[in-house]
C-alpha cells in the first residue's frame, strides 16, 4: 500500500505572512538601514552646487551637539519643546479617554448609545491636522472670533497676540493634539474593558467593593496591556509631531523656536539645502530616543506575575 503524503501546513503560513515581512523589508528596514548609512556622509546642495556624498564618520552627529553662539544645543532645545508639548497634551488626553472609557462601558449605569458616542468623540480624529491648524490660527488671530469676544466682553481693550507668548502657542498645540486623539484612545480603552469578564466586576460588587477599589483591584491591572499600548503609541506620534505646529507657527516654530519640534527639525534640513547628512543622523537620535523612552515606558508600567 502506498503511504499517503502528508499535508505541511507549515509552509503555507510562511507564505501567508511573507507579503508582510516583504513589504517591511522593502518600505521600513532598507529605507531605515539607508538612513543610518546616509548619516555618515556631507551630502546636502549650496545653491545649485551638489556638495557630496562625502564620508565624515561622526562630523554631523559631532555638529547636531555642538553649542551656538548663544551656547544653545540646537537638538537638545528641540527635543525638550517637543517632550513638553507631548506631556500636555497626552497626559488629559490618556486621563479623560480613561474615564470616558470607564463612564460608556460601567455595567452598572449601562449607558445607552454607545455607537453615538463612539462616532461623535472619534469625529475630530478625522479632520486634517493641516486644516485643524488653519481652524485654530483663524480662531485665535488678532481679528478673530475669540480676540472680538474677548474685547466685547470688556476683558481686553486691544487684542491678545496668542501666537506671541510662548505658553499660549504651547497651550494652543496641546489642546489640538488633545482634541484630534482622545477619541481614538477611548475607543482603545473601551474595547480594552469590554473584554474583560464582566463576572470579575460582578464579583467584586457582591464582595462590597466600591467603584474606585473595583477600578484600580480589577480593572486597571486587566487593562494594561492596551493602556502601556495606547501610551507608547501616543508618545511615537508625539514625538513624530509636525504638521499641527509646523501650520500652526508658519514653520518658525515661534516664538523664538519655542515650539519647534524635532520633526519640524529635521524637516528645514531637507526642504532647505537639503542636507541629507544632517537629516538622517537628525533621524538616528529620534529613533534611539523613541526606542529608549518606549523601553523605560514598557518596563515602569508592566512587572512580571
Amino acid at each position: 500500500m502506498k503511504k499517503k503524503r502528508s499535508i505541511s501546513y507549515a509552509k503555507w503560513g510562511y507564505i501567508f505572512i511573507a507579503p508582510f515581512f516583504i513589504a517591511y523589508a522593502v518600505f521600513t528596514l532598507f529605507p531605515q538601514l539607508l538612513t543610518i548609512y546616509n548619516s555618515f556622509f556631507e551630502n546636502y546642495r549650496e545653491g545649485l552646487t551638489q556638495i557630496g556624498p562625502n564620508f565624515v564618520g561622526l562630523k554631523n552627529y559631532v555638529k547636531l551637539f555642538t553649542p551656538d553662539k548663544a551656547g544653545t544645543i540646537g537638538i537638545l532645545k528641540y527635543a525638550a519643546n517637543t517632550m513638553i508639548l507631548w506631556l500636555l497634551g497626552a497626559v488629559p488626553q490618556i486621563v479623560v479617554a480613561l474615564l470616558l472609557a470607564i463612564f460608556f462601558t460601567s455595567y452598572r449605569l449601562k449607558i445607552k448609545g454607545q455607537q453615538f458616542f463612539k462616532t461623535v468623540i472619534y469625529m475630530p480624529n478625522l479632520i486634517m491636522a493641516s486644516a485643524f491648524s488653519m481652524l485654530f490660527f483663524t480662531l485665535f488671530s488678532n481679528v478673530g472670533p475669540v480676540n472680538q469676544l474677548i474685547q466685547a466682553w470688556g476683558w481686553s481693550d486691544i487684542p491678545i497676540n496668542f501666537f506671541a507668548k510662548t505658553i499660549t502657542v504651547r497651550g494652543l498645540i496641546s489642546l489640538m493634539n488633545f482634541l484630534k486623539w482622545f477619541g481614538n484612545t477611548t475607543i482603545l480603552l473601551m474595547a480594552g474593558i469590554m473584554g474583560i469578564d464582566q463576572n470579575l466586576f460582578e464579583a467584586a460588587n457582591l464582595d462590597g467593593a466600591s467603584s474606585v477599589q473595583t477600578f484600580f483591584k480589577v480593572t486597571l491591572p486587566l487593562l494594561m496591556p492596551i493602556l502601556v499600548y495606547t501610551i507608547i503609541t501616543a508618545m511615537i506620534g508625539g514625538l513624530q509631531m509636525f504638521d499641527v505646529p509646523q501650520v500652526l507657527t508658519n514653520v518658525n516654530g515661534m516664538p523664538d523656536r519655542t515650539s519647534m519640534t524635532l520633526i519640524m527639525y529635521l524637516n528645514s534640513y531637507l526642504s532647505g539645502s537639503q542636507n541629507y547628512g544632517m537629516s538622517g543622523a537628525i533621524s538616528v537620535i529620534i529613533f534611539i530616543i523613541t526606542g529608549l523612552l518606549s523601553m523605560v515606558v514598557y518596563r515602569s508600567l508592566t512587572k512580571k506575575d
